[in-house]
């Protein structure tokens, strides 16, 4: 990839990024549709697997919506995350490193909602979060190397065709 065209690819990444935030942001803090709304008590989980065990034990009661919103929404909402951070810069590339961006950022995520008392603070998300940021990597690394994988392949059958060696 040439200079100008990575160059665009991350000036993209950094504007998709900060839609994303933005987009995530009105979700965890101010949609009441998500019980985002502002209670008058402190409500938190420090059980890791209790909220997920009684999504699961009472998805049918719940809901599958509710169900569906919780487990999978969490995942999917930091799969962005994992995804994007290593396009936007090479400093942020490599497993550990997207593991403790993610597990840190959804930490920030849930210590805002505890002090401002908007939605709940929760260990299980902060789990749910960080694999969903662990599959954006991982759906990066997976999409750069098919690119590069591609790339090789057509030097080769250039290579191959004009005789050259």
């Amino acid at each position: 990839m040439n200079k100008n065209t990575r160059h665009m690819v991350r000036v993209i990444s950094m504007i998709l990024f900060f839609l994303y935030i933005i987009l995530l942001s009105y979700f965890l803090f101010f949609s009441e549709r998500y019980g985002r709304a502002a209670s008058e008590e402190y409500r938190y989980n420090l059980i890791l697997f209790r909220e997920i065990r009684r999504f699961v034990t009472y998805r049918n009661e719940l809901g599958f919506g509710s169900f569906a919103v919780n487990l999978f929404g969490n995942v999917l909402a930091f799969a962005p995350f994992g995804f994007c951070l290593p396009l936007i810069s090479p400093r942020y590339n490599g497993f550990l490193r997207i593991l403790f961006l993610s597990a840190g950022f959804s930490f920030a995520v849930e210590l805002v909602q505890l002090v401002y008392r908007v939605g709940i603070f929760d260990v299980d998300d902060i789990f749910l979060n960080t694999i969903g940021g662990m599959l954006g990597y991982t759906g990066y690394r997976i999409l750069r190397s098919i690119f590069y994988y591609g790339k090789r392949k057509l030097m080769r059958n250039v290579i191959q065709k004009r005789g050259i060696r």
